[in-house]
């Protein structure tokens, strides 16, 4: 299995398929590479894919002693930035949603050689505030739960208990007749049921920087020359209740060089139940990166 070398103590675990302009596709959680298992066989063999699972997920490393900042957003980044670097790849097309999102911005951020473009379906910059209001709180209930010791005592090391927080999440997450519950519970219960495997995937909401509902309130409107100025498309979908739609009206303030296309009939898991979608405007962006 391919493993990159150890950084700050991680192997990454990363599928790669395809020979051409480098996309990068980050999962969300709960989850791994496979929730781009529908969008990779779109893309083709003249895309040079790479599917990492984040450290924590997957089958990549998961250790819980000693681990400082690893799984806080900058520590992922760090692990992502140097897994590209090991790979060779630069200028690449870097895809992500949920908590991939959050890492394919701030490494464009961080490294803007490595990205020649993103596509992202939310987390976008610019909630605000709003992430305090009680619907948004309640949507975000595994944001709180997973920063207490409930995940130790209740949760952790015990498959049923396992499988009935995945299930409330893909449930809970998706619009009626998503495939996600069907394509996602069984491969992500195996994933987090050993000892340390759920604890490991909750580590990213125990930092303040990771955490929507923390990040989010202490969000600040940048000036208008520190946009995000990388290109970027915009996936929202109609039906996540996580972000619903209404949420996307203050992408100008955050974004100098974007376009929004909304995905109808489609929930959170964006990549599982629109995955012709994401192909498409991925193909657009390997096109422009190829010229």
């Amino acid at each position: 299995m391919p493993f990159s070398q150890p950084t700050q103590g991680f192997r990454i675990f990363y599928e790669r398929s395809g020979h051409g302009t480098p996309v990068l596709l980050v999962h969300g959680n709960p989850g791994d590479h496979m929730e781009f298992s529908r969008v990779v066989p779109l893309l083709g063999d003249t895309v040079d894919v790479v599917t990492p699972d984040l450290r924590g997920y997957g089958k990549s490393d998961k250790h819980l002693k000693d681990v400082g900042n690893a799984y806080s957003l900058s520590g992922q980044v760090d692990g992502v930035i140097a897994l590209i670097d090991e790979l060779g790849i630069g200028n690449a097309v870097l895809c992500g949603y949920d908590v991939g999102s959050f890492t394919v911005q701030t490494l464009a951020m961080k490294r803007p050689d490595l990205a020649h473009s993103l596509v992202i379906a939310p987390p976008t910059m610019g909630v605000g505030r709003r992430i305090l209001e009680e619907k948004a709180v309640n949507a975000f209930l595994h944001a709180i739960m997973y920063k207490t010791r409930l995940v130790e005592d209740l949760i952790d090391g015990k498959p049923e208990a396992v499988r009935a927080v995945l299930r409330e999440n893909l449930v809970s997450w998706s619009p009626p007749g998503s495939p996600a519950v069907d394509a996602l519970l069984d491969h992500l219960t195996g994933n987090h049921s050993e000892p340390g495997a759920f604890l490991a995937s909750a580590m990213w909401f125990r930092h303040p920087e990771g955490n929507p509902i923390t990040y989010y309130a202490n969000e600040t409107k940048p000036a208008p020359g520190d946009r995000f100025s990388k290109n970027v498309t915009i996936l929202w979908p109609d039906s996540d209740a996580l972000f619903p739609v209404e949420w996307n009206d203050t992408l100008d303030d955050y974004y100098s060089d974007y376009d929004l296309h909304i995905m109808e009939n489609t929930g959170h898991f964006s990549p599982v139940d629109s995955p012709e979608t994401w192909a498409e405007h991925i193909r657009k962006h390997v096109r422009a990166a190829s010229k």
